[in-house]
């Protein structure tokens, strides 16, 4: 055991290997290996004389959405069953964050006098005030908590759901009947959550990059009940990039048709159960690392019953971990793992306090694995440190690259 000394000039690299652990964004490469044996049943080839026109379908709502891309899209979600496809329409962008963007330009009216509220509750997903502010439109603003929320008048409100950050599952908060809603569903797939209702709300946005890993790909699509509003949707998706590229849809077609042929074909390895197994697994791990110590907390989700595998007692394996410090006098979790080389989201981000961290779970193994190793040896440090009343490491470590 280290004495009092050694404590004092304690440095991270005797935790770990002096290597940063990049937590912060989603990349979702934990799926590499199931795509990799899937390989050549996802290649496709195209030809030079494909896709030389912008168009796709002029009769369409969204004229540059690949036909086949959209029969995949609505097979997918009637093999999963999360959300109905029946009378709507669908638009798709370049991720779903532009397709949050084109949602709110389509519900904003042109001629308002004032830009029109939104809000989402807190902890919300840390990008919508950026998103919503990036332009500096007329047409709106961010107005933070939908908690707090009490103006009146027009609003639109982002409901996440699960929730990034903590994974909770959501609903509308504001309730004065002036607003209009967004349902940012893009972790409503089984490997996240139980599927225990068929939603149809009247726009609902997924993204490829979630659903599958491809965010490379940057598919995203929206189903939409209202034509007005998936016309105005694709006004802006074509006034900001003229549509979509085609060999990003027909890729994404071919890995949606694949995902439903697994769900539909006990030969193929079931892409979902597949993915539920790896989230399980490090959320167990990821648990009993925590478990050591009171050092750190995690959300605990309810059971529910799985309408896509039938089971009864399925929790939620999110994509992201909320993780809470509750030592007292660590005020600031995001510096703190910082300085032992762990790059993670301030709980700031989601208009929540520092006390607050958002670990990505969605990337690499190896990477995971020295996450639990790192955060095991903190927790391990700090409680040998405090027991024997030593004064516990707070010197803030800059990064080794």
């Amino acid at each position: 055991m280290a004495g009092k000394d050694q404590v004092a000039s304690f440095n991270t690299s005797e935790i770990s290997p002096p290597r940063i652990i990049n937590l912060d964004n989603g990349d979702p490469t934990m799926f590499e290996a199931y795509w990799r044996k899937m390989d050549e049943k996802c290649s496709l080839v195209i030809s030079g004389i494909q896709f030389l026109s912008y168009f796709s379908d002029t009769k369409d709502v969204c004229w540059y959405l690949e036909p086949k891309l959209e029969d995949e899209i609505k097979r997918l979600h009637r093999v999963v069953g999360n959300v109905s496809v029946e009378d709507y329409y669908v638009v798709v962008g370049t991720g779903s964050t532009q397709l949050l963007q084109a949602a709110l330009y389509a519900l904003c009216p042109s001629d308002g006098s004032n830009p029109v509220n939104v809000v989402s509750a807190v902890p919300y997903y840390s990008c919508y005030p950026e998103l919503t502010g990036f332009l500096r439109s007329g047409l709106y603003e961010w107005k933070g908590d939908a908690r707090i929320y009490d103006e009146g008048g027009p609003y639109i409100e982002f409901v996440t759901s699960p929730n990034n950050p903590d994974g909770s599952i959501r609903e509308a908060i504001v309730k004065n009947g002036q607003g209009k809603l967004v349902h940012d569903l893009a972790y409503y797939w089984p490997q996240y959550t139980p599927i225990t209702s068929c939603v149809g709300h009247e726009i609902m946005l997924f993204t490829l990059s979630k659903c599958t890993g491809h965010a490379g790909t940057r598919i995203g699509w929206a189903l939409v009940k209202d034509k007005d509003v998936a016309k105005k949707m694709t006004e802006f998706n074509t006034i900001s990039t003229i549509g979509v590229s085609k060999e990003s849809q027909i890729r994404a077609a071919k890995i949606l048709g694949l995902v439903s042929d697994s769900c539909l074909n006990p030969g193929l390895d079931n892409f979902f159960k597949h993915g539920k197994a790896l989230m399980a697994e490090r959320w167990e791990k990821l648990r009993k690392v925590v478990g050591q110590s009171g050092l750190f907390s995690l959300p605990q989700f309810p059971k529910g019953h799985c309408l896509f595998t039938g089971e009864f007692s399925t929790k939620a394996h999110p994509a992201f971990a909320w993780m809470k410090c509750n030592k007292e006098d660590i005020v600031d979790c995001e510096k703190f793992l910082r300085g032992f080389q762990i790059l993670s989201r301030t709980g700031r981000r989601f208009g929540c306090n520092a006390k607050y961290v958002r670990i990505s779970l969605v990337g690499k193994e190896e990477e995971f694995e020295l996450f639990l190793e790192k955060l095991l040896a903190i927790q391990e440090e700090i409680f040998c440190t405090v027991a024997n009343g030593w004064p516990w490491f707070t010197k803030e470590v800059q990064l080794v690259p």
